[in-house]
C-alpha cells in the first residue's frame, strides 16, 4: 500500500486537469506547478482525468511528449489513477513517466491518517445512464476492441463520445451528477477510513459527514480551468488550495 508516513515532506494531490492541446494555458500551469510547488513534496498523486482524452499509450505527439517528459523529470514518486477520460493510460505511459498506476479506489497511509483515494465517478450512482456507459467503457472486451482500431478511428469515436457526454451533462440535473451521499458513506465504511479525497465532480470543497457514527471528511479537488486546484497534506494537517491560471 502506498504511504509516506516516514517523510516530513508534504504530499500533493491534483486531478481533473483535462490536458489537451487546445488548452495550452493549463499545460503551462502544470509545468509551472511541477517546477515550483511539486519540487518540495515527498509524493505527487494525480487522481484521474489528467488528460481530456487518452487514445492509448501508442498515441504520441509533441503535446503528450512534453507532459511525459515533465513527469519523468520529477525527483519524487508519482502516482496516477484512471479517470473517466483517460482510463486507457497503461504500462507504457507509466514506464515513460516513472509513475505508478493506482487502483480506484486505493487506501494510503497519509502522514498517519488512513485515507481513501478515488477519481470519484463511481460515487455518482444516481446518474444511471452514466454508470451504464462507465461499465461498458471499463470492460476488458471494449478496451481490447478499441485499442485494436487505428488512431484516427479511435479519435473519431472519442470525439463522438465527448459530444454525447456534453449533451448528457446539459440535460441532467446537477445533483444527479454529483456523488450519492449514501454511496460515499458505504465505500468509506467498507474501506475503514474517515477521510476520502476525490475529484471528478469539479466541485472543490471540504465536507463533514458521519461514517459508522464517527466524524469523517470528504475533500473534493477542483478541475483546472481559471484556477488550478491542489491538496497539500503533511504532519500538521491538510489544505485545499488554488491559484490563478
Amino acid at each position: 500500500m502506498p504511504g509516506h508516513t516516514t517523510t516530513t515532506l508534504p504530499t500533493l494531490f491534483i486531478s481533473d486537469l483535462h490536458l489537451d492541446p487546445s488548452r495550452l494555458d493549463v499545460q503551462q500551469a502544470l509545468l509551472a506547478f511541477l517546477s515550483n510547488q511539486a519540487q518540495s513534496c515527498g509524493a505527487l498523486y494525480i487522481l484521474g482525468d489528467f488528460f481530456e482524452v487518452w487514445l492509448g499509450d501508442d498515441d504520441s505527439n509533441p503535446f503528450i511528449d512534453g507532459v511525459i517528459q515533465a513527469l519523468a523529470a520529477l525527483p519524487m514518486p508519482v502516482y496516477i489513477m484512471h479517470g473517466n477520460r483517460d482510463f486507457l493510460l497503461g504500462e507504457q505511459f507509466c514506464a515513460q513517466t516513472g509513475a505508478t498506476l493506482l487502483n480506484d479506489p486505493t487506501t494510503i497511509d497519509l502522514h498517519g491518517t488512513p485515507t481513501l483515494l478515488m477519481h470519484g465517478d463511481s460515487l455518482c450512482t444516481e446518474d444511471v445512464a452514466y454508470m451504464q456507459v462507465r461499465g461498458q467503457l471499463r470492460s476488458s472486451a471494449f478496451q481490447a476492441d478499441f485499442l485494436s482500431k487505428s488512431l484516427p478511428e479511435r479519435a473519431a469515436f472519442a470525439n463522438h463520445a465527448r459530444q454525447q457526454s456534453q449533451a448528457h451533462t446539459q440535460s441532467t440535473a446537477m445533483d444527479i451528477m454529483d456523488v450519492t451521499p449514501s454511496e460515499v458513506v458505504r465505500v468509506m465504511a467498507e474501506a475503514g477510513v474517515l477521510r476520502l479525497i476525490h475529484g471528478h465532480t469539479h466541485r472543490p470543497a471540504r465536507h463533514s459527514l458521519l461514517v459508522d457514527g464517527e466524524s469523517a471528511e470528504r475533500i473534493v479537488l477542483g478541475d483546472w480551468d481559471q484556477l488550478g486546484w491542489f491538496i497539500q497534506a503533511d504532519g500538521t494537517g491538510l489544505r485545499l488550495e488554488s491559484f490563478s491560471i
